[in-house]
């Protein structure tokens, strides 16, 4: 059977993400600061918000925007992103948000696949945005020019009211790689982003007294959802930062007196291992909930031990809005991400037989399988990618997540590692992130990541390792951290081989690139 929420379902409310952020704005809010932006030192208010977005959303209707139409939003974490996004769902219009570190080749692929009518962008960025928007016939408005945000707000042009079905109009066309390799464009509706807000509010991540710090990418589903939408919604404040770098993010934490923090793993990373942490105040830092990426318990463990915040953990894919599981009970194992929000429901299948694994005996681990989900926040498919949307959606509303991973006997979930990185040992199957967390507890490694590699017609696993300030690249460090690894796991899963480098390639989320790693194998 499958696993239910434990949480009560939710009612399903016919709007969308304007009247959710909004619509509902009550007077005792307005003089709230919805929005610090770190880049240019500006605090807004959720009134002057609203007026900001209304302007905006005037702008883009006198420039021909349409409801249905689709707008790509190349843009650092920002005011202006936030303004832009709302006014493109305020007049019905559909957000395709553009990776900042997407070359000016993906930039053009993406325009064109999703069909962007016009390009919203920052000069601060430089041309290559501009320059693939025009090579495919499309207009580029950059908001911090004089035709941008100021000259709207000069304007304050209103947009007509817009009538649509929040259960089929489409409100963004986030860029995944999902389960099955090249970028697709995810199809969101109002209602799939309403309802994940809604669940993440019923999950109580944040609190209408947090103050948030805003530094993983809002053109990622998690930073559009869970950190914008998610607190502005709870009448939050939200710090924004365009780009992560560990003492400016102190700094901020320290000087707004930050409460709660959305983070990927290699933050927690640095957060458990940097030297730096400890010149700085962070006091007022409650809790911390690491998303994006699985998050090993040690670390985690790590992390509440030199900062005495809580660390949660939450679960989710561009494909699912993207929350499906939390852990935010202290009492929990910090490696599960627990169990499925409001009105969600997961089941473990077995890859091979496609048979349902049931929950364990108390005290013991199911076999594993790779997790289903179903509920509200799942997409309505790929963009123009019916056979890949076919492989990922089987039916009866549930989403294949690609993620192998066990459960326990109350259904809480561990995940084990992605289902076509495993690697075949002798036949034994080695789940590169289980090994990735055991060499992060090595005081000599800073980060790490495990591929597997061919060596004499077999798979083995191979590590990469950045070493920690201090310590040397020798023959003899490498036979250190491969007997570190031996004595702590099954013959089967030991590093084969080591090699040393400066920089373990990441996504903007902190998922490691594997195929960065497996490229200078060839």
């Amino acid at each position: 059977m499958p696993v239910a929420s434990p949480r009560p379902d939710l009612e399903i409310p016919a709007c969308g993400l304007w009247g959710l952020v909004f619509g509902s704005l009550a007077p005792e809010d307005e003089d709230r600061v919805a929005i610090i932006d770190v880049a240019d030192g500006s605090e807004t208010t959720f009134a002057e918000l609203k007026t900001y977005v209304e302007s905006a959303a005037g702008g883009l209707v006198h420039r021909g925007v349409k409801p249905g139409d689709v707008v790509a939003l190349h843009c650092p974490n920002s005011l202006a992103f936030v303004i832009a996004a709302h006014a493109v769902w305020r007049i019905g219009a559909v957000l395709t948000p553009i990776s900042l570190l997407a070359t000016e080749e993906a930039i053009a692929e993406q325009i064109k696949d999703s069909g962007t009518t016009l390009l919203l962008s920052v000069a601060a960025l430089g041309e290559a945005s501009a320059n693939a928007a025009k090579s495919e016939g499309v207009e580029t408005i950059f908001l911090d020019s004089n035709n941008g945000l100021q000259q709207w707000f000069a304007e304050r042009r209103t947009a007509p009211q817009v009538s649509f079905d929040p259960s089929t109009h489409l409100a963004a066309l986030p860029y995944s790689s999902g389960t099955t390799g090249l970028p697709k464009g995810v199809k969101l509706t109002h209602e799939n982003l309403v309802m994940n807000v809604l669940q993440a509010q019923d999950a109580q991540l944040v609190t209408r007294d947090d103050v948030i710090f805003g530094v993983l990418p809002f053109f990622h589903i998690y930073g559009l959802t869970a950190l914008a939408n998610l607190s502005l919604t709870t009448r939050a404040t939200l710090i924004t930062q365009p780009r992560f770098e560990v003492e400016s993010f102190l700094t901020a934490h320290q000087k707004f007196g930050v409460t709660f923090t959305f983070i990927a793993p290699p933050i927690a990373v640095l957060l458990a291992k940097h030297p730096v942490v400890e010149k700085f105040n962070l006091s007022t830092l409650r809790a911390v909930l690491s998303g994006a990426a699985a998050l090993d318990e040690e670390l985690a463990l790590a992390v509440e031990k030199r900062l005495g915040v809580h660390v949660e953990q939450g679960y989710g894919m561009t494909e699912t809005s993207p929350v499906t599981h939390t852990n935010s009970d202290p009492q929990m194992n910090r490696g599960s991400i627990g169990k499925p929000v409001a009105n969600t429901e997961h089941k473990l299948v077995d890859p091979e037989s496609g048979n349902e694994i049931g929950l364990p005996e108390p005290g013991e681990r199911s076999a594993v399988g790779e997790l289903w989900v179903r509920g509200p926040q799942i997409m309505k498919g790929y963009l123009n990618r019916p056979e890949e949307t076919a492989a990922t959606l089987p039916g009866d509303g549930w989403l294949r997540t690609g993620d192998l991973a066990e459960q326990d006997s109350e259904g809480n979930v561990f995940i084990v590692d992605r289902l076509k990185e495993l690697i075949k040992y002798k036949g034994y199957q080695v789940p590169p992130a289980e090994l990735e967390a055991l060499l992060l507890n090595n005081d000599h490694v800073a980060d790490a990541a495990v591929i597997g590699v061919v060596r004499k017609g077999e798979e083995i696993p191979k590590a990469f390792i950045v070493l920690q300030q201090g310590c040397e690249n020798t023959d003899a460090e490498k036979q250190s951290i491969m007997d570190f690894v031996a004595e702590r796991v099954a013959p089967y899963k030991k590093i084969r081989e080591v090699e040393f480098i400066d920089q373990i390639p990441k996504s903007s989320t902190g998922k490691i690139l594997r195929r960065e790693l497996k490229a200078r194998e060839k």
